[in-house]
């Protein structure tokens, strides 16, 4: 399986640069506040994000990008980090990327001030350089994620998620902000509007494939990061266990929600509802989908003549179906 390493090999010199100007983009005058934003930056992630902006970018443009790439990537990642920090605040998580959160060092209240200034240096970061078109993508972003955590939570009272809703919800919460990324990267070239909604669209598929893998995982007998059965303890309605839901008989669809409702932590309930979405073929179906919007994707690249980045991305689309965390 081909790295992250190789993916990024195409835009190293970008990433590295990028890197400077991102450190840079969250200097304050508070040391408190740059404490903070140094502890951020040092446990970055795989910085799959920006790393989406530079390629798209460079793949629409001929290998050409601009200080507004830059920036684009920049305030990708300052809203990014800024729904992070909160996430972790509003989920009560001790750990991030296995380091300790925010919230966990410095407390609840410095946690959302700190969101809330990554979210305004992300904000002005767009107007201060008159970038209103790359603002109005993240900001949809933004919107979008918020809806779908909400509409996730509201279903999750109920149980009641349709296969439609679950895609929906998905889109909003997972696939809206890699869907910004590919958009921002076309849009800070100045590609025209038709190619910008492409690549947004590629984005958007990319998401929904990243998040049905994540729902696997949760069935998965590898160690990943996450224990199996997480979903399940959260309540959490996943693509494989709505699958099943929806064709099983009425008996055995009062036993999954009544497992899911008020026997998610009795670890014995958990591994026979696992064992019963897998028995009835939930992992396949989940991986049939997947693979559905990995095709979508992979069909938009094709539009493209042969580059490197065109190939990172390819890397990226089907590193995003086998990875292993």
């Amino acid at each position: 399986m081909k790295t992250v390493a190789q993916i990024k090999l195409p835009i190293e010199y970008e990433m590295e640069l990028f890197e400077k100007k991102f450190l840079l983009s969250m200097y304050s005058k508070v040391s408190l506040l740059n404490r903070i934003t140094h502890y951020v930056v040092n446990r970055k992630g795989k910085q799959m994000r920006p790393m989406f902006v530079f390629l798209i970018a460079k793949m629409s443009n001929k290998g050409a990008i601009n200080d507004r790439t830059y920036r684009g990537a920049s305030v990708i990642e300052l809203i990014h980090t800024a729904t992070l920090v909160h996430d972790d605040v509003v989920d009560g998580s001790n750990r991030r990327r296995g380091f300790f959160s925010i919230n966990a060092l410095w407390k609840n209240k410095i946690a959302v001030l700190v969101g809330d200034f990554l979210l305004s240096k992300g904000l002005l970061l767009s107007i201060d350089n008159n970038d209103f078109d790359l603002l109005k993508i993240i900001s949809v972003a933004v919107r979008e994620m918020s809806e779908g955590e909400l509409l996730q939570i509201e279903k999750a009272r109920k149980l009641d998620i349709t296969e439609e809703v679950y895609y929906e919800i998905i889109r909003k919460k997972t696939a809206t902000l890699i869907a910004a990324c590919c958009a921002m990267g076309a849009q800070s070239v100045m590609a025209d509007k038709e190619e910008v909604e492409s690549m947004r669209q590629f984005g958007e598929y990319i998401g929904m494939a990243f998040q049905i893998k994540d729902d696997l995982f949760d069935y998965g007998t590898e160690k990943i990061g996450k224990p199996t059965g997480i979903d399940i303890k959260e309540q959490k309605m996943t693509l494989p266990l709505i699958h099943v839901l929806n064709n099983c008989s009425d008996k055995k669809k009062r036993w999954i929600i009544n497992s899911v409702k008020n026997y998610n932590t009795d670890k014995v309930r958990v591994k026979e509802l696992i064992h019963f979405v897998k028995e009835k073929g939930g992992l396949e179906y989940a991986v049939s989908k997947m693979k559905e919007y990995q095709k979508m994707a992979l069909a938009i690249l094709q539009q493209y003549p042969d580059s490197t980045y065109k190939e990172s991305l390819e890397l990226m689309v089907n590193y995003v179906i086998d990875r292993k965390k």
